[in-house]
Parts: structure tokens; C-alpha cells; sequence
């Protein structure tokens, strides 16, 4: 597969949603991932679980356990039709203390407009 060369407009709108589903995380926003989500999502939990987009979506309408969550050093990378972004995170735990992680998304243009398909989230 040939990597693509930066489109402007692509990075843009993918720093856009990245930054979305880092809020929407930290907010327990389940209406900003029914939009921004795949039909066929799926995610690879910290504790190894491995929920299909129903499964993502009832978890994110539970009380989240971190605060000021963050993502650092995003690179985004094009291929086409697919996106992938990596990071490494940022928050607090409920106790406060500090703590990190990584991920990795894949997005997928459907219909002229980019779709999350898959995650794996690390916490460290």
C-alpha cells in the first residue's frame, strides 16, 4: 500500500476528530461517538477486553475513572483511504495521581467522511 502524500485538508479534519475523541473519552460523550464511530468499530480495552461498537458505546456512557486526559505527540499517518493515528496519553487517576498511556486508531474515509473503525488503547 503507497502512503499518501499530506493532504492538508485529511490531516486537518483527522487533528479534528482526534482531539473530538479524546473529549469525548474524558466526557462519557456517547452521541459524539455514534457519529464519529463505524458501524464496524472495534477496540482493544486496557485491561484486554475487546469490545465490538455497542460494546464501546455502553462503556463510554459509564462514570469515567480519569480526569485531564490528554494526547501528546499525535501522528497521523495516510494511506489512501485509511488513516491510522498514533499517541501517547496523559490523565489523572481518581485517586490523582498521574499516569499515561498510549493508542493507536484507525480511521477509514466512508462516504467522503472519516470514520474511526479500530482502537487499542495501553495504559502503563
Amino acid at each position: 500500500m503507497r502512503m499518501a502524500t499530506n493532504n492538508n485538508a485529511d490531516l486537518e479534519a483527522l487533528h479534528h476528530l482526534n482531539r473530538r475523541y479524546i473529549d469525548a473519552v474524558q466526557a462519557g460523550d456517547v452521541d459524539c461517538f455514534k457519529e464519529i464511530l463505524a458501524e464496524t468499530f472495534y477496540c482493544s480495552n486496557p485491561d484486554g477486553s475487546f469490545v465490538d461498537r455497542d460494546g464501546f458505546l455502553a462503556q463510554t456512557a459509564e462514570k469515567t475513572k480519569i480526569a485531564d486526559l490528554r494526547a501528546h505527540d499525535v501522528l497521523i499517518r495516510l494511506f489512501g483511504e485509511i488513516a491510522v493515528v498514533h499517541a501517547h496519553t496523559s490523565y489523572l487517576l481518581n485517586n490523582r495521581r498521574q499516569s499515561k498511556g498510549r493508542y493507536t486508531d484507525v480511521w477509514l474515509r466512508v462516504d467522503g467522511k472519516w470514520k474511526a473503525i479500530s482502537a487499542h488503547v495501553t495504559r502503563c
